[in-house]
Formats: structure tokens, C-alpha cells, sequence
């Protein structure tokens, strides 16, 4: 361990230390050649991070895991998880580590986390490796969404790491800098409940309330209520999901998190043309994670949560149970607010509005954009100038003019706010060609369009000149669109 890296960097090592259950010591293959190819300088800044620093030759082989302080011990995380549907009692960070915690300026803790650093005791037949691509996706489309304001991971940075590696071709190496609340799962819980050691449990339970949901412990059954605060977190975060189009990919219980922040942007992608049933992911050959899926699965994980909790609920099973089923009856409750609310801000209405207006108003809407396959990011952009009288843009964008013109004059007479409506409707999402030419680009050594899409995605809302092409849909060359998680 370097001095420089010693005196500049100070990691806390909580998991690390209090759950060698969960933790395996482990290092990072060495990088060899690194270099940066993105840097978050402003959350670098929040985490009390030097951006100099980073990107200096010692800053790079932090960001590879390659030297770190003395008092950091990187892990591999141990977790179980449902994996499309089936179960598997160990899966755990094939190709990550934890480096540990640092203190953000808000005063809470947060995971410095590697991905692609190399193989793990659990990488089983994979070579723990990522390359460029992959890893320049989860830092657009994760700060995409923190620019979105959906709870989410966050990415510090992407070093290449000079290592060629065998995918379809030899594609160039690369490791993610992660940063999180926690890294904790669905499927940490399921591993901690798979032991039989319900003291484990019950640790892991304390921590998950002490990082994410500290309310809970005041409760008069605190397990019960850091349930029920996951399924409140987890409700939200769905329903924003929804209402932006994003649609994850691999909603597996181990790529849902406790804390509610969107976790693992592996084949993730945002819907272009409206349609209830689009799936990105290449894996995905059934539809399970497809978008009106989403909350479904959502819910069946929350399930599983539950089930591995079960033995803190109650010391009566029966009982259990019954607790755990009336507190996930409140998932779809929620979920369907959230959902509710958002729709109506979308389309310019306040939330005190008449239902019997506004939700017809939201499903005949809904209607008319899935029978046109309407790019839905870009309408509902439109629709915002539709509501200061020109409609001509949104109008062309539908199929049924005659149902749509009746739908608009039934609009404007409940008084849509255009305002809200361009605060909630972005005009600049990661849209799937500009990322893949961003990523082509970066693969074959051009950063430039990358740099470029995270400019106009970083602020979503604020429509800016010579910006046009990052708020046009997809040309119709670009085809039927699939994502791959990059093992």
C-alpha cells in the first residue's frame, strides 16, 4: 500500500468486519495498464475524494483495487438469490469487491464498490473480468437516473484496464467504481436465512435498519417494520421506473436492493416506442422481467424477502406468516398511488383533481400511445407545449388523430399545468442508439460521444440548443434493440 493512497483515502470496513459470515477477504487482479476513462468529479468531491488524486497513476490503482490504505479490507460479498425464477443458495460477487465505506458529505456511509476487478470464490465458471462497454453503460444510464431523481447506485468511475478479454471477440478490460448505501440484498437475506443462523439474520436485520431504515427500531416489532419500509421503498422506486419507461432487464432478488436504490444496470434499457410488453435484455426469452412486468416481479421478490425473514417476525410461524402477507397486501396499495400520482403530474394535473377525470384521462392516453407504438419519452415532452396551445407535435406523433383531438379538448378543460409537467417529462433520457454509439466509440478509443451524452443527460430537464439529436427517437434503421450483461 502506497503512502499517497494510505494518507489520502480513509475506508471504514463495517460488513467487512462485523459479517465474516458474508465476506470473503479478497484482492483485485492487477491492472496492467490502467487508464481513466471517465471520472465523477463531483461525487468524488461528496465523498471526500481528491479528483486530482484519482486521476493520478496512484488514483488508478485505487479505483482498480490494486493498492489501497492499510486499514481497508476488500471483500467478496456472499449472497443467494431467485435467478428468472430459480433459486440458487450461492451466488455472491464473482467479479467485484467491497473496498469499504467512506463518509459522504451528508454524514452516512457509503459502499466503494468494484466491478470486473476479477475472479472471486464465487465466480464459479466465470473469468470475474468486464470490459469497456458494459461498465460505460451502467455509468451513463445510473447517473442518467440519479440526474432523473430515481433512487439509484451510483458510478464513480471507469478505468480501462489495459487487459484484452474474450467475449464474442477480444474486447478492451475495464473495472466500474461503484457507490451505494449498501450493496445489501434481497438475496443477502435469503443466504443469511440459508445458514439456519438466525442470530445471522437477526445481525444482518439490525444493520439493514441502522443503514437504510433507522425508524424502524423504534417499532414495536422493528423486523416487521424494516419489512414493511422496503416494501414502501420498493413501491416507490417501481412506480419511477414506470413512469420513465426504464425497464431494468434482470430483476433477480440478488439485483434488489434493501436500501431502494436501482442496482446492476446490466441489460437495462429505456422503452422507446410505448409498449407494455418490450423487453430488452437478451436472456429474457420468456418476457419475465418485461416493463408491465416489472412491479409483479417486484413483488414476488419482496415475497422472498419476507420468507427469509420469516423466523424474526413472530416465534410462531403461523403467525409469521400471517404478518408477512398482510404487510406485502400493501405492496400493490402503494405501488398503484405512486404510480397514480405520477401519471397525473405527467399529464400537467395536480393530485387533488377529480378522479373521474383524471384517470380515464391516463388510460385512454395510455391507449392510443401503445396502438401507435408513440415514443413515449418524446410525447410526453410534447405534450407539455400541447398544453401552452401547440399541439401540432404531439398530434403527429399518434395514430387516431380523431380520438386523440377528442382526448385533448377533454385535457385542456381540466387546466393541465405545463410547467409541472416539463419538470416531470424529460426531454434527454439514455436513449438505446446514442448509447451504443457512445459505447462503440469508447471501445475503439474515442471518448467524445460519451462525454457528449452525459452532458445532455445530466440535466434531463432543461432543454437546450443543439441538443436535438439526444431528444430525437431512434432512426428506424436502428431495428429491434437487445442488451447483454457483458459476462
Amino acid at each position: 500500500m502506497s503512502d499517497t493512497a494510505a494518507s489520502t483515502v480513509t475506508f471504514g470496513g463495517r460488513f467487512a468486519r462485523e459479517f465474516a459470515e458474508m465476506a470473503i477477504p479478497w484482492r483485485a487482479e492487477k491492472a496492467p495498464e490502467p487508464r481513466l476513462l471517465v471520472l465523477n468529479a463531483p461525487l468524488a468531491a461528496e465523498l471526500g475524494l481528491d479528483p486530482d488524486f484519482l486521476r493520478s497513476p496512484a488514483g488508478l490503482l485505487l479505483l482498480t483495487g490494486n493498492d489501497f490504505p492499510e486499514e481497508a479490507t476488500p471483500v467478496a460479498q456472499a449472497y443467494a438469490g431467485h435467478q428468472f425464477g430459480w433459486y440458487s443458495p450461492r451466488l455472491g460477487d464473482g467479479r467485484a469487491l467491497l473496498l469499504g465505506e467512506l463518509t459522504h458529505v451528508d454524514g452516512r456511509p457509503r459502499d466503494l464498490h468494484l466491478k470486473g476487478s476479477g475472479r472471486t470464490p464465487f465466480a464459479r465458471n466465470g473469468d470475474g473480468l468486464a470490459v469497456v462497454g458494459p461498465m460505460l453503460r451502467e455509468y451513463i444510464v445510473s447517473e442518467a437516473m440519479h440526474a432523473l431523481g430515481i433512487p439509484t447506485t451510483r458510478s464513480l468511475a471507469v478505468v480501462g484496464t489495459g487487459r484484452a478479454v474474450q467475449r464474442e471477440t477480444l474486447l478492451p478490460g475495464a473495472v466500474l467504481a461503484r457507490v451505494a448505501s449498501s450493496h445489501l440484498r434481497v438475496g443477502s437475506f435469503q443466504y443469511a436465512r440459508a445458514t439456519g443462523d438466525v442470530e445471522l439474520l437477526r445481525r444482518l436485520a439490525d444493520y439493514a435498519i441502522a443503514c437504510h431504515h433507522p425508524g424502524a427500531a423504534d417499532a414495536g416489532n422493528p423486523y416487521l417494520a424494516l419489512f414493511q419500509a422496503v416494501i414502501a421503498a420498493q413501491a416507490s422506486l417501481l412506480a419511477r421506473w414506470m413512469l420513465v419507461g426504464f425497464v431494468h432487464g434482470v430483476m433477480n432478488t440478488d439485483n434488489m436492493t434493501i436500501s431502494g436504490e436501482t442496482i446492476d444496470y446490466g441489460p437495462c434499457a429505456f422503452m422507446e416506442g410505448f409498449d407494455p410488453a418490450a423487453v430488452y435484455s437478451s436472456i429474457d426469452e420468456s418476457g419475465r422481467y418485461a416493463y408491465r412486468n416489472q412491479p409483479v416481479v417486484a413483488e414476488w421478490n419482496l415475497a422472498r424477502l419476507a420468507e427469509a425473514l420469516l423466523p424474526l417476525l413472530h416465534d410462531d410461524e403461523e403467525q409469521g406468516v400471517a404478518l408477512a402477507v398482510e404487510s406485502l397486501e400493501g405492496f400493490r396499495r402503494q405501488y398503484s398511488a405512486a404510480w397514480s400520482a405520477g401519471m397525473r403530474t405527467k399529464i400537467g394535473l395536480s393530485q387533488d383533481a377529480d378522479d373521474g377525470v383524471a384517470s380515464p384521462l391516463v388510460d385512454e392516453l395510455l391507449a392510443l400511445l401503445q396502438e401507435g407504438r408513440v415514443d413515449y419519452t418524446g410525447f410526453f415532452r410534447n405534450l407539455g407545449k400541447a398544453a401552452r396551445g401547440l399541439s401540432g407535435p404531439a398530434r403527429g406523433m399518434v395514430l387516431d388523430l380523431a380520438a386523440f383531438d377528442a382526448w385533448l379538448g377533454r385535457w385542456r378543460a381540466a387546466d393541465p399545468d405545463a410547467g409541472l409537467m416539463d419538470r416531470v417529462n424529460p426531454a434527454y433520457i439514455p436513449r438505446n442508439h446514442l448509447v451504443e454509439e457512445a459505447l462503440a466509440a469508447a471501445t475503439a478509443g474515442d471518448l467524445d460521444p460519451l462525454h457528449e451524452l452525459l452532458d445532455a443527460v445530466a440535466r434531463p430537464f432543461e432543454e437546450r440548443p443543439g441538443l436535438e439529436r439526444y431528444a430525437a427517437a431512434a432512426p428506424e434503421d436502428f431495428g429491434a434493440y437487445r442488451t447483454f450483461c457483458g459476462t
